[in-house]
């Protein structure tokens, strides 16, 4: 069993930076593939981000992509989310999840076995 808290989240400017945390609890967590979602309101749950377990391979969705980056310390169970040049769309509640096998489709959110609550992010223009 995994329980997963995220943090960091909160109300920034257009063009801003915040850095997402995901911390666990488990003793395996070092060896879980981890992803970040969000959703806004209205709207379906997408992908944003994911890393492996050892953090050798990660993957971003398009819209994010030399903007975030996603990383991990195994020895705090964490996982992170750097966040630069924030968009005004990108105003969503961020999930962290994490998956006990590699996902064969890892920005589908089915694939994860945890999730956590959510973090708010919102971003003014």
């Amino acid at each position: 069993q995994v329980q997963l808290v995220e943090s960091g989240g909160g109300l920034v400017q257009s063009g801003g930076s915040l850095r997402l945390s995901c911390a666990a609890s488990g003793r395996t967590f070092s060896s879980y593939f981890v992803g970040w979602f969000r959703q806004a309101p209205g709207k379906e749950r997408e992908f944003v981000a994911a890393i492996t377990w050892s953090g050798s391979s990660t993957y971003y969705a398009d819209s994010v992509k030399a903007r975030f980056t996603i990383s991990r310390d195994n020895f705090k169970n964490t996982v992170y989310l750097q966040m630069n040049r924030l968009k005004a769309e990108g105003t969503a509640v961020y999930y962290c999840a994490a998956a006990s096998k590699v996902p064969g489709r890892w920005r589908v959110p089915d694939e994860y076995d945890y999730w956590g609550q959510g973090t708010q992010v919102t971003v003014s223009s």
